[in-house]
């Protein structure tokens, strides 16, 4: 089998409601689609949703670099050999970890479908039967937040993460205010996005947490500040999960080394899709370190592939990939796959999406093709 083209497709998923988190405010998502062809006629999908603040990429340079620098190299080039492709990505650029994401989902749905085969089933098998969704809660007044909370858990939700970041005053009478409005038996979860910036910021927010029940905090210091999440972690019984600083192997291998963090959060648009995120996950394991699979936000295409490999791994014990449920159009259908409280899987091949064209040109803004 070999690849004879990738078309490009630049896109703004609408969201329902603007996405407020510590470093930016989002009224859409900027995703770039994949669509990779083969000389047997079957088609794959993929996507890259960059985060300028976490890996340094754009939607603009994603769009580029495949274009330009990844699509040309890979021309002919087997989709199968997944070690080979991420070999030749890995020398033809360094880092650019959205890009190559969209490359790896795009043709692990090709293996899939050519095996007639759900991704998760390549990459060890199905472990988990669902996941619980968690309910993402923005940045905002603690009054609107407690009641959008409350709302959630009429709908059936049993968890939440909370969106933080700004002062801490204002962060702990947000949680505060949740808390009190859902009691005791809901999970909180709390997101700094690096908005706290230092250990002594975050120490003096954790003291005034330690009665709140919080399930854990993820990433209060600023991402490669590992040594800061030691000297945090030592000193708070609060468990603690880092996210912008774990990127890759390298990361990983410290995080290990000085076991900085309770918790991980994988990301397939942070390490470079899911044959990197597969790895991250196996070396947590070695070190009984417990994982979540995130997502930057993205449409049904990379939250399914983030699903996979969630489902495909016992280390991994919660997800964060709620796209679907905030988008008011996707290009696919799995949002039907969300059963609140729950999330579940099909075994239908490859990442088991199917696209919707016409959605997929109504929110192209532009497109090409390398071929």
């Amino acid at each position: 089998m070999k690849i004879t083209a990738i078309h490009l497709y630049a896109i703004h998923l609408p969201l329902n409601e603007p996405f407020v988190i510590s470093y930016e405010s989002y009224h859409h998502m900027p995703s770039v689609i994949v669509k990779i062809e083969t000389d047997e006629g079957i088609t794959g999908y993929g996507e890259g949703v960059a985060d300028e603040h976490v890996t340094g990429e754009s939607w603009e340079g994603v769009f580029y670099i495949i274009k330009n620098i990844l699509g040309p190299a890979l021309l002919g080039k087997n989709p199968m050999e997944i070690e080979k492709i991420h070999d030749l990505m890995n020398q033809t650029i360094y880092t650019a970890p959205t890009a190559k994401a969209a490359i790896d989902i795009a043709c692990f749905d090709i293996m899939g479908k050519k095996l007639q085969q759900p991704v998760y089933q390549l990459i060890g098998g199905r472990y988990h039967k669902e996941f619980s969704i968690t309910h993402v809660l923005s940045i905002g007044e603690p009054e609107k937040l407690a009641k959008e909370a409350a709302l959630m858990v009429e709908k059936g939700y049993r968890s939440f993460k909370m969106k933080v970041g700004t002062n801490v005053r204002e962060d702990v009478e947000r949680i505060k205010a949740v808390r009190a409005e859902v009691g005791p038996e809901i999970t909180i979860r709390v997101d700094v996005n690096q908005g706290w910036k230092n250990s002594a910021t975050t120490l003096a927010a954790l003291n005034q947490l330690h009665d709140q029940q919080i399930d854990w905090v993820e990433q209060p210091l600023v991402a490669d500040d590992i040594d800061g999440m030691v000297e945090v972690k030592s000193k708070t019984s609060i468990p603690l999960m880092i996210d912008e600083g774990l990127k890759g192997t390298r990361e990983m291998r410290e995080i290990v080394q000085k076991r900085a963090a309770d918790k991980v959060n994988i990301k397939l648009m942070k390490c470079g899709g899911i044959y990197p995120a597969v790895k991250l996950a196996h070396q947590a394991e070695l070190a009984g370190i417990e994982c979540q699979i995130g997502s930057m936000v993205e449409s049904s295409v990379g939250s399914a592939a983030g699903f996979h490999v969630a489902f495909s791994k016992k280390i991994i014990t919660s997800v964060e990939l709620t796209g679907p449920l905030k988008f008011s159009k996707d290009i696919g259908e799995l949002e039907s796959a969300y059963d609140v409280p729950f999330i579940r899987l099909t075994e239908n091949p490859g990442l088991g999406i199917n696209i919707n064209e016409e959605a997929l040109r109504e929110l192209t803004l532009f497109s090409d093709v390398v071929q």
